[in-house]
Order: structure tokens, then C-alpha cells, then sequence
């Protein structure tokens, strides 16, 4: 079948939903106020096809993975629901649980429009494509609190380097010097996020790309754990559990700064802050300014009612319509997938995320280069180290070896 053919097919298959519109169940854990403003874009738009999105959100990643492969391998599946980039859906795409939308992805030509095309390959399994890449999230920013700095009296930081530095003259001042979540996921993207911008590239992917255990044992990867022991005593403070909380502490002043994706700029804009005046974004910690080419993408499962299936395709098209890209991402904070819209709109942290999308300055999200289950063992030794200031930076070492050692 040609494109033009194919292009005719999906558009039938569009007009067939807009003539029998249906309910749609989308499952995501899109629950933060950045984030629901986001998504309610998603929903607007499909709604406005004539269909309904039927909203499951879930509260935290984990959580909501859980239900939702519970939920398809317990033979009740939902419309549509999101993921991340990567290898978390292998399983179920192996069970043949999922649609395969590889006529839609054709029809729409994003080959020639999703940027990076890796995003389109983590969708990708045996050459058939199997999800919609709806963003670009790169976990490699520190958010900083103007008002905190002010108020200590000290400029704010400009690296990692002069933020660890500051840090006693935040705690003199009552300020946390890092707001951290107290959930694994947080303290392993936070070790993550050091990982990438603290070593060189080749370092970073010879132990997660690669599984080289030896490298992982050896002296640049000590000195990471030697930024995560600097992290533990400044975030020791910091009790909030949900990684939105501990944003706001940096809004309200009352922590220097969060390591945390570029979904923060959600929150910010939520609160009205102004990027450059209230609070400064540093990607790559101001040391080595590079972003990971992670993100969220939607599945769709196997289901057999026409109207729902017809409305699953209309939905996989509309999230990466021009429109719906530049609605969605400058609320989600997150850049968009197509190499071709106008952001000129886009705040100031935006702007240098879109300058490292150009410049080509990537690196592969973990997500897809570890399994879940890898990601868990690794969020597991980070809850023990964060928790537990008797761990030494070695002995975490030495564990993170093992993972390394055994990950698939």
C-alpha cells in the first residue's frame, strides 16, 4: 500500500469515528497542576472530534503502571494509556496485548517528522511500530529559587559546582539547600542526572548502554557517588514524598533548588513564576549542558469494538497534529516531537532545551536502556542510600556494580 492509499485508509478510518463517536478510557498518572493542564489539552482536542475522553489518572508512575498492566493482563483493557519511552512495554507487546498502529504512523509520515528519530525506534519492536511519542522529557535540570538566594543573602548559583558551595549559607538562612522527593524514583533520576552531566558521555553509556561492570567500578564513576553523598547531606531536610512538593518548595523560596525534569516548568508556569527573573533553569547542571531524548508515548491495546477502535486511531493521529504538539508541551513543559512547529512562544528554559535539541547535544534516556526491572534494583540502593547516612559512597558503589553486573 502506497502513502497516498494509506493516508486514505486512516482518513476512513477518521470519518468512521466522527460518525459513530465513542468513549475512550486513556489511563495516565498525569495528576500534578502543570501536568493536568497538559493533559486536558490532550482531551479538549479529541473531544472536540465529536469523542470523549474518558480520564483515568492515577497518581505516580509506579502506581499506575502497576494498574495498568494489571488492568491488560487481566483481559480488561483500557482505550489508550501512557507510558514512557523505552522498554517498559516489551512484555506486553510479546503477549500481543497491544495494537499495532504502524499504517496510522505511516499514514501521518512520521518518519519524516518525529526528532530524534529514537524516539520513534523505542516505539518500534521487529519494525513494526507500536506507540504514539507525544513528548521529549529530559531529566537533566537543576531549578533554582531566586528568592531563596536573595533572601540568603548569596548570588544564585550558575553549576553544580557553586551550588554545593552555597549550600551552608542556605541552612544559616533557614533555606533547604535541595528539595528532594522521598520516593526512589526521584533519588535514582537525581543520581542519574549527576551520572550525565558530571562524566563523559562514553563513561555514562559504557555502563548503562553497555553493562561494562568495570567501568562502573572504577574512579570518574566513584566521583558520582561522591556528588550523590554531597546531595544526601543537603537534601537531609527534605521530607515531601511527591516530586511537585518539593518544586514548590523552590517557588515559595523555601529550598535553594530540585533536580528534576523539565516537566517542573508545569509547576512554575502553574504559579505564575517568569523564567530568568523568578527562578533559573540550568541544564546538564550548568556543567555539561546536555539533555536525555526520554518522554511519554501512548499505547493503545487490542480491543474488538470498531467504534473504539476507530476512536483509538483518531486519537494516535491527533496527539501529534501541529496544533496539539504546541497546546500540549508548552503546558507539560516538556519539548515536542515534531521537528517542524514554531515554539517562538516557548519561556526562556524552554528556548535552551530546544537550542540542545538542534545542536544534536543527547544522550539516550535510561528508560530505554535499562529494563524496569534494572531501574528498580537501582531505585531501590538509592531509597537505602538517601535514607541511611551510615551507606558509604563505596559501599553504594560496590551494589551499584552488582546491578550493573547482572542487568540485562
Amino acid at each position: 500500500m502506497n502513502r497516498i492509499s494509506k493516508l486514505l485508509s486512516v482518513t476512513a478510518i477518521v470519518a468512521a469515528s466522527s460518525a459513530s463517536a465513542t468513549e475512550l478510557e486513556v489511563m495516565h498518572w498525569w495528576t500534578s497542576g502543570g501536568e493536568a493542564a497538559a493533559v486536558k489539552e490532550f482531551a479538549d482536542a479529541f473531544n472536540g472530534t465529536g469523542n470523549t475522553w474518558v480520564d483515568a489518572a492515577i497518581a505516580g508512575g509506579e502506581a499506575a503502571r502497576a494498574v495498568m498492566v494489571s488492568r491488560l493482563t487481566g483481559g480488561d483493557p483500557m482505550g489508550a494509556f501512557q507510558f514512557n519511552h523505552g522498554r517498559q512495554a516489551e512484555e506486553l507487546i510479546e503477549a500481543g496485548l497491544l495494537r499495532d498502529i504502524t499504517d496510522i504512523a505511516e499514514a501521518e509520515g512520521w518518519k519524516d517528522i518525529v526528532n530524534p528519530p529514537s524516539l520513534l525506534d523505542a516505539c518500534t519492536v521487529d519494525g513494526r511500530i507500536y506507540c504514539a511519542p507525544v513528548n521529549i522529557h529530559s531529566w537533566q535540570w537543576i531549578w533554582l529559587s531566586h528568592k531563596a538566594y536573595d533572601d540568603a543573602g548569596i548570588p544564585v548559583p550558575s553549576n553544580w559546582t557553586e551550588f554545593v558551595a552555597a549550600a551552608p549559607a542556605l541552612t544559616e538562612a533557614g533555606k533547604l539547600p535541595l528539595a528532594l522527593g522521598q520516593q526512589g524514583w526521584q533519588q535514582r533520576g537525581l543520581f542519574n542526572v549527576l551520572f550525565a552531566a558530571l562524566v563523559s558521555n562514553d563513561v555514562f553509556l559504557s555502563v548503562y548502554r553497555d553493562k561494562d561492570a568495570e567501568v562502573a567500578a572504577g574512579a570518574e564513576v566513584a566521583a558520582i557517588f561522591g556528588a550523590a553523598s554531597d546531595a544526601r547531606a543537603m537534601a537531609a531536610g527534605s521530607t515531601v514524598q511527591n516530586w511537585n512538593d518539593a518544586t514548590n518548595l523552590v517557588i515559595t523560596g523555601q529550598a535553594g533548588g530540585q533536580v528534576m525534569g523539565d516537566w517542573a516548568q508545569g509547576e512554575f508556569a502553574v504559579a505564575e513564576q517568569v523564567a530568568g527573573e523568578d527562578y533559573s533553569c540550568l541544564p546538564g547542571l550548568g556543567m555539561t549542558e546536555l539533555l536525555s531524548t526520554g518522554g511519554d508515548a501512548f499505547y493503545f491495546p487490542v480491543l474488538n469494538d470498531d467504534a473504539e477502535k476507530a476512536a483509538q486511531a483518531e486519537l494516535a493521529a491527533l496527539m501529534l497534529k501541529p496544533a496539539t504538539q504546541v497546546a500540549f508541551n508548552l503546558k507539560k513543559g516538556s519539548l515536542p516531537v515534531r521537528g517542524d512547529i514554531d515554539l517562538s512562544t516557548a519561556n526562556d528554559c524552554m528556548q535552551k532545551g530546544l537550542e540542545l535539541l538542534s545542536s544534536g547535544a543527547l544522550l539516550p534516556d535510561t528508560a530505554m536502556l535499562n529494563t524496569p526491572d534494572t531501574a528498580d534494583q537501582i531505585s531501590t540502593l538509592f531509597v537505602e542510600f538517601f535514607s541511611d547516612p551510615t551507606i558509604t559512597a563505596e559501599d553504594a558503589q560496590a551494589q551499584f556494580v552488582k546491578i550493573i553486573e547482572n542487568a540485562e
